[in-house]
C-alpha cells in the first residue's frame, strides 16, 4: 500500500525536516502551500528535498482547499504543522493566531473526517500550553496554564484533536513538543537570533545583541530528532498524546554562553538586556518528561544541546561568510 503524507506548514523548520525523513522512508510527500508572495521554501532547498515534494495550493484557514488537498493527494497520513508559531507576535496578532493556530487545526480535522476518516493525523501541540507550570517536570498529565495567545490557541487545537479522536474515532495524535531548534529556525526565534548574532559579531558585522529575559529556562532539542517522534506516533495502533523533550532545561543566558563560546567570545561583552523584548506574561521555566515517548515509541533525543548550538553557529558562520 502506498504511503502518502500531506504536510501543512511544510515550509517551516519542522516541515522541512519531516519531509526529508518521510522521503527517506519511501513516502510520497505532498505539502500544503499558501501563496503569499515571498520565498518560503528555502528550507526545503537547503535540505535538498524541494524537487521531491509535491506542492498543493491551499491554506489551513480555508476548509475547501484542505478538502481538495486531501482528495488530490490521497494522503494516508496528515501532519498539521501549520501555525502562527512565534509566541512574541501573538500578543499583537491574537485574532490571526487564533484563526491559524487554533481554528486551522479544526479545519484539518474536519477535512479528514469528511474526505478520509481512515487517515492518521498528527497535531503539533506545544509546551507553551503548560505556561505557568503546575509541576516541576511536565508530562502528559500535567495541567495546562497557557500564558500567551499562542499557547491558548494551541490548547484549543489540542483539545479539539482529543475531541475528534473521541467523538469521531479518528486516529489523531498530538505531540506536546518542547522547544526544538536547528539551523533552519526562523531568525525571529531567540535561539537563531543568538547564533546569527554570534556569527555577525565574530565576523565584525555587528557589536551587540539585544535580548529580553535572560533567565527564562527552556528544554531545547534538535528539530531533526523531534520529527522522528511525530512519525512514530502515527505508526502506533492506537492514537495518543506524547510529550517530546530532552528532559534538560537551561536558561537563555546559558544558551548565550554556549553560543558565544563557540567562537571564543564572552556573552557578557556583547549581550544587552532590552526591556522592549520582555513579554507581557512570561513563562519562567519549561522542563519536559519524555518517559512515555521513550517507553511507547522507543524515541529519545539523540542530539545534545552543545552539539545543537555548535551546529547552528557553524551554519550561520557559513551563511554570512558565503
Amino acid at each position: 500500500m502506498s504511503r502518502i503524507a500531506l504536510i501543512t506548514g511544510i515550509s517551516g523548520q519542522d516541515g522541512a525536516y519531516l519531509s526529508h525523513l518521510l522521503l527517506a522512508k519511501g513516502y510520497e510527500v505532498h505539502g500544503l502551500c499558501p501563496r503569499r508572495g515571498s520565498d518560503t521554501l528555502w528550507r526545503l532547498r537547503e535540505l535538498g528535498v524541494h524537487d521531491h515534494v509535491r506542492m498543493i495550493d491551499g491554506d489551513v484557514t480555508d476548509l475547501s482547499s484542505l478538502v481538495r488537498a486531501l482528495e488530490r493527494s490521497r494522503a494516508t497520513e496528515v501532519y498539521n504543522l501549520a501555525a502562527q508559531s512565534f509566541v512574541g507576535i501573538s500578543w499583537n496578532q491574537p485574532v490571526l493566531t487564533g484563526q491559524v493556530t487554533g481554528l486551522g487545526a479544526v479545519n484539518v480535522l474536519e477535512a479528514v473526517r469528511m474526505v478520509n476518516p481512515q487517515a492518521r493525523i498528527y497535531q503539533a501541540s506545544s509546551s507553551e500550553m503548560f505556561g505557568r507550570i503546575q509541576a516541576e517536570r511536565q508530562d502528559e498529565r500535567t495541567p495546562f496554564y497557557p500564558r500567551s495567545p499562542y499557547g491558548a490557541a494551541k490548547l484549543y487545537a489540542h483539545w479539539m484533536t482529543v475531541n475528534y479522536r473521541e467523538s469521531h474515532g479518528l486516529h489523531a495524535s498530538s505531540g506536546l513538543l518542547f522547544n526544538h531548534e536547528s539551523p533552519l529556525r526562523g531568525i525571529e526565534f531567540v535561539t537563531r537570533k543568538i547564533t546569527d548574532a554570534v556569527a555577525r559579531i565574530r565576523l565584525g558585522h555587528q557589536r551587540e545583541l539585544r535580548l529580553g529575559n535572560l533567565d527564562a529556562r527552556r528544554d531545547w532539542g534538535f528539530a531533526g530528532d523531534y520529527v522522528d517522534a511525530m512519525w512514530r506516533m502515527l505508526q502506533q495502533p492506537q492514537p495518543d498524546d506524547y510529550v517530546v523533550a530532552t528532559g534538560r532545561t537551561v536558561s537563555v543566558r546559558e544558551f548565550c554562553a554556549l553560543a558565544f563560546g563557540q567562537v571564543g567570545l564572552r556573552y557578557e561583552d556583547h549581550v544587552v538586556v532590552d526591556p522592549a523584548f520582555l513579554r507581557p506574561a512570561e513563562v519562567d521555566v519549561l522542563l519536559g518528561n519524555p518517559e512515555k515517548a521513550h517507553r511507547v515509541l522507543g524515541w529519545q533525543a539523540d542530539t545534545s544541546l552543545e552539539a545543537l548550538v555548535a551546529m547552528m553557529v557553524e551554519r550561520d558562520l557559513e551563511r554570512l561568510a558565503g
